[in-house]
């Protein structure tokens, strides 16, 4: 039989079995579609959901079709490497909180926690401290896992106009809340802190978590006081050692935090709070707001940054990062890091920024929080809570739609300052 100018199909024989093109697409889009399916029946059992797809698919857990699925199913980026299943409803995790009788931990972000484009420090969370074996095992097991979105995240691209694009967030911060099963906060833990740091942290919440589980009424307010009391007396008892420890004999005191300026906080002010954030996000947000004269400095600081930088120091065990971590950072792809020297510096850097993150949150923000919940102020309810965190704590508060990037005092000689509002953000 001879065949002339005739078009056949392109067709694979292999071990007799036919496969073309077309019945490889045939068959990838019945898979996905089986696929979500599964996921969103799964979706619906909660954690057990997620450990019974992870046996069935343990053999697969690197495939990207299984990796997609995964993070639909936990409701969270990289969840391959995490394996930790998150509501998005927290009355269905308070539900959940109460039948386990495990404290609940919610996450509020700037964006989504699936998105692999959120808000700096909670993809920092997803990297560092989610990964981490230790952190992974007792979220998993001694907690109910909450995240909410306070809000979008603001992205910026840079148009090279030679085909290259940068792409990234910019500003914002995180923050974790432990709540008792009817969704009272009992702590909080803001911004990123080293996993050792963040481990003890949760430790620490899910002891007073089981002692307040026992109790009610009367009983319970004098016992979440107490931890309060405890917890601050020892921020302030580790403040001097540490100071002492650098010899620095008459250490300043801890105060309140307050920022008097009459100037809404700006974009450059807001993310020096957050330093693994603000390395990333620095040179972007100078390019965008240079700095004004009456808002140079940071009200909030307490100490000149070479004393930070020493005290980080101290705690750069706490920001070592487990080799679960290492592995994820090593499967993202990173630019300008093609021999392991570069990658052990990107790491080794991302370790630094991290201690210093966690001696600021520490001996700054949670110090705050802490007193905070010694006063009763705006602490018996998450929300108004959160509202608190972000307008006095991250000086990214909701009535500023601008978060600190848009300053009607600096003339930037483009109209109307650059700023594009559409219908759907005005009725927002």
């Amino acid at each position: 039989m001879q065949f002339t100018n005739l078009q056949l199909p392109f067709i694979v024989i292999l071990a007799g079995c036919v496969f073309s093109p077309a019945g490889y697409t045939q068959d990838t889009n019945s898979n996905t579609s089986k696929l979500t399916q599964e996921v969103t029946k799964l979706r619906q059992q909660g954690a057990a959901g997620l450990q019974t797809f992870l046996k069935s698919h343990h053999n697969e857990l690197t495939s990207p079709q299984i990796k997609t699925a995964l993070d639909q199913l936990c409701q969270q980026r990289n969840c391959y490497a995490s394996k930790l299943y998150w509501y998005t409803d927290l009355e269905q995790a308070k539900a959940a909180a109460k039948t386990s009788g495990k404290p609940i931990l919610s996450l509020r972000l700037l964006g989504r926690l699936d998105t692999d484009l959120s808000c700096a420090n909670s993809r920092f969370f997803r990297v560092a401290l989610y990964p981490n074996s230790e952190i992974s095992q007792l979220l998993r097991e001694n907690f109910i896992l909450h995240w909410q979105t306070v809000r979008p995240v603001p992205k910026v691209t840079i148009d090279f106009g030679d085909g290259r694009k940068l792409e990234r967030t910019i500003t914002g911060n995180s923050i974790h809340y432990i709540l008792d099963s009817s969704g009272r906060p009992i702590d909080a833990i803001p911004g990123l802190y080293g996993p050792k740091a963040f481990l003890k942290q949760l430790k620490q919440a899910e002891i007073i978590a089981t002692e307040l589980g026992k109790s009610s009424g009367t009983k319970y307010e004098n016992l979440l006081q107490q931890y309060h009391l405890r917890q601050l007396d020892g921020i302030q008892n580790q403040w001097r050692a540490d100071l002492s420890q650098l010899g620095i004999q008459s250490p300043p005191q801890l105060v309140p935090l307050s920022n008097n300026s009459t100037l809404p906080p700006s974009a450059s002010v807001a993310g020096s709070l957050a330093v693994s954030k603000s390395v990333v996000e620095r040179p972007i947000i100078n390019a965008i707001q240079p700095e004004i004269l009456d808002n140079k400095s940071n009200p909030l600081e307490i100490i000149d940054q070479a004393t930070w930088n020493k005290l980080a120091q101290l705690y750069q065990n706490d920001a070592k990062l487990d080799s679960n971590s290492i592995a994820l950072i090593q499967a993202k792809k990173l630019p300008n890091t093609t021999s392991k020297n570069n990658l052990s510096r990107v790491i080794s850097n991302f370790e630094t920024v991290m201690a210093l993150d966690t001696v600021r949150n520490e001996y700054m923000l949670h110090r705050q929080i802490h007193q905070w919940f010694l006063q009763r102020n705006e602490t018996l309810d998450v929300n108004q809570l959160n509202e608190k965190v972000y307008a006095e704590l991250f000086l990214t508060p909701s009535s500023d739609p601008w978060l600190g990037l848009a300053n009607n005092d600096t003339y930037s000689a483009i109209d109307n300052g650059g700023i594009i509002e559409n219908s759907a953000s005005l009725n927002r």
